[in-house]
């Protein structure tokens, strides 16, 4: 049978309310507040975005949650990869969704967590100021028990994804605070303590400019590239930066690239050809109905175009071990930043459709 690449996809889980929402944003607030009151910022600009298959979900829903990975599973995805909020001192947000699927065991479907450890603040998180909404902490090794404590659960349940028989456990930003060395040692310890053989740590790497040796040094066991910015620090010219910079200030749009072009420098055959290095697919970027002028999009974001990225991606991985023959998709539902599988009423299930080709199911 044909060694084939294991899809783990990221899941954005903050589509139902919370109290903290309702408080920042308005009662009811959800990430489908920002999707739908998105507009076209120039001609040809794809905005809004509305969803088909799913329709607007709320992933308090267990129906919804299985007709997600249900539809992951028919493409050919392995898993999901949920994004899991741990701020400190005991504090999670837009857990319900995960904690239920863990609770029910549905649906049966493989998973694991990535600890998105940023601060809420700043137009990535829709403010059109710098201001804290909320801050990531990190203190110490008491909260670092607790936190892997909370989990435990999950780690022990057999859905859960291992590689090298080891839970995968994904750390946003590696690079954010010397204490993240000692959480990884903490847990080390205390997945032996019970019952886990260790962890398998990965370290995200979205920064073009941070070399993988340096998230390495953190004690990660592997590394998962993503370079969405890859292409304007190393191949835009100085009349294309001027010209960017003037568009965005004369016509009050965002920045704006080919996917076509941009996605050739997603990434680094050289780099992410090492075994415990993971690239990413990349399903399209426009975090405009978040930031409005201040985001990144990428336009032409066609089936044509994914392909090519996709068979790329899976020809860098070929030659790996099946233990490391990973790849991570980015997104399987980041709506607000025009970067999902889900289908929509443009073009429904094409991109799924393409991943199922080219993994050859």
């Amino acid at each position: 049978m044909e060694n084939k690449a294991k899809l783990i996809a990221f899941y954005l889980p903050q589509f139902h309310p919370i109290p903290e929402n309702d408080k920042w944003w308005g009662k009811g607030f959800t990430e489908w507040t920002n999707v739908g009151k998105a507009k076209p910022l120039f001609s040809g600009h794809y905005q809004p975005r509305v969803p088909k298959d799913l329709g607007y979900y709320d992933l308090r829903v267990p129906e919804t949650r299985k007709q997600q990975a249900d539809l992951a599973k028919e493409f050919g995805i392995g898993g999901f990869c949920y994004w899991h909020y741990w701020f400190g001192n005991g504090k999670r947000l837009i857990e319900r969704p995960f904690n239920e699927v863990v609770a029910s065991g549905e649906p049966d479907f493989p998973f694991c967590l990535a600890w998105a450890n940023e601060s809420w603040k700043g137009f990535a998180h829709g403010l059109k100021n710098r201001n804290m909404l909320i801050e990531q902490l990190y203190p110490g090794v008491e909260d670092f028990e607790n936190h892997f404590n909370e989990l435990l659960p999950a780690f022990k349940d057999k859905r859960y994804i291992k590689v090298d028989g080891k839970p995968l456990f994904m750390i946003y930003k590696p690079l954010a605070n010397e204490e993240i060395k000692t959480f990884i040692k903490v847990w080390r310890k205390l997945a032996k303590e019970n019952g886990l053989e260790d962890f398998y740590f990965i370290g995200h790497n979205n920064d073009a400019k941070i070399p993988v040796e340096d998230v390495f040094e953190v004690g990660v066991d592997g590394v998962n590239t993503v370079r969405l910015d890859n292409y304007q620090l190393k191949e835009r010219g100085q009349f294309e930066r001027l010209f960017q910079h003037a568009r965005k200030q004369l016509l009050n749009t965002p920045q704006r690239y080919s996917y076509k072009k941009v996605s050739e420098f997603f990434t680094v055959p050289e780099v992410d050809c090492i075994d415990n290095v993971y690239p990413s697919i990349v399903t399209g970027w426009d975090h405009s109905p978040r930031s409005h002028k201040e985001g990144l999009i990428l336009t032409d974001f066609t089936p044509e175009n994914f392909s090519i990225h996709v068979q790329n991606v899976l020809d860098i991985v070929e030659n790996k071990p099946e233990e490391h023959k990973i790849v991570f998709i980015k997104s399987w539902n980041e709506w607000a930043e025009g970067n999902y599988l889900e289908p929509d009423m443009k073009w429904g299930v094409k991109f799924l459709e393409i991943l199922k080709e080219k993994i050859k199911l």
